[in-house]
């Protein structure tokens, strides 16, 4: 059985972290204001590779 003074300090530790990750899950998801000449608006990085082309010019194979 957890003491009365470590079951405090796991439930702050607890609820520091659930209000930390409200607040990531806040800033990635709301969107950025845009500004008048300034670059677009910030998002979510896509995270996808290259489109490779599996046909070769000279005809070869592998």
């Amino acid at each position: 059985m957890l003491g009365s003074a470590a079951l405090r300090e796991l439930l702050l530790v607890v609820a520091v972290a659930v209000v930390g990750l409200l607040l990531a899950t806040v800033a990635a998801f709301t969107p950025w204001p845009v500004t008048p000449g300034g670059s677009a608006p910030s998002g979510l990085v896509e995270v996808r590779g290259p489109s490779v082309s599996t046909d070769r010019p000279d005809g070869a194979v592998g």
